[in-house]
């Protein structure tokens, strides 16, 4: 089985400002990459273009084997019926209800029955046991709740194999930090998903990540294991890690 995503030699700009410069990465099938840096430094960036929203000025980025550089609108909407992409902070709709979250994507695309959607809704629900907050609010939870019903609503779509999450801890405390990283696993080991996670958090980054890459001024600077990471002698890097 080949590569997940690919990214080969993606540059982005807006206007005069570059954003990435010649990155090139691969992730492998069940690997939970790991991307870190600085504010600005491009991360989300590769989210979006991942997801189709932005085209790169130059390379090409291959998901799951299609190339979704210049594609067509329509392409990219069955492209993104394959990725699960949550969100920083959760970004619940707050008029609706955690269900109606779970629900939405399913809701929009029309190709299930209510019963089938609320059959699919409870079993996400039951996922991170949270079956009795099925008609409660988003600001009746905890924000740890939160993020998990973003996750779920995330997994929602029938054709998801890969996960991205950005920054998907950043506002927890300690314990529902680690929660959040004890999911996102969970969903990799019995989910089967291929997963990217952006963060500047390199405690929560060790606790999920199968390999790391380093971003800064737009260039990939470190990509490696773990123990690799924490081996690296370059200056970046070891700023992240003290």
């Amino acid at each position: 089985m080949g590569n997940m995503i690919v990214f080969d030699g993606v540059t982005c700009s807006f206007g005069d400002q570059s954003v990435l410069r010649k990155v090139s990465f691969q992730t492998s099938p069940r690997e939970i990459k790991v991307i870190f840096g600085g504010s600005g430094s491009g991360k989300t960036t590769i989210l979006r273009l991942m997801l189709g929203l932005l085209q790169p000025n130059e390379g090409r980025i291959f998901i799951n084997g299609l190339e979704v550089t210049n594609r067509q609108r329509c392409d990219l909407v069955e492209l993104r019926s394959r990725i699960g992409m949550v969100f920083q902070e959760g970004a619940l709709f707050d008029s609706l209800t955690v269900g109606e979250n779970v629900g939405y994507r399913l809701f929009e695309e029309g190709q299930l029955s209510e019963r089938e959607i609320e059959a699919r809704v409870l079993q996400l629900l039951s996922f991170v046991e949270m079956e009795d907050a099925i008609d409660k609010m988003p600001d009746e939870l905890s924000g740890g709740m939160r993020r998990r019903v973003a996750i779920m609503r995330a997994l929602a779509a029938p054709d998801a194999k890969i996960m991205l999450y950005d920054e998907p801890t950043t506002g927890l405390d300690p314990i529902n930090s680690r929660n959040i990283c004890d999911l996102i696993r969970e969903v990799r080991d019995k989910r089967g998903m291929t997963s990217v996670m952006v963060t500047h958090k390199m405690g929560d980054a060790f606790k999920v990540g199968d390999r790391f890459m380093g971003i800064c001024d737009g260039r990939v600077v470190f990509e490696g294991t773990a123990d690799e990471l924490r081996r690296s002698d370059h200056e970046f890097v070891r700023g992240f890690l003290i």
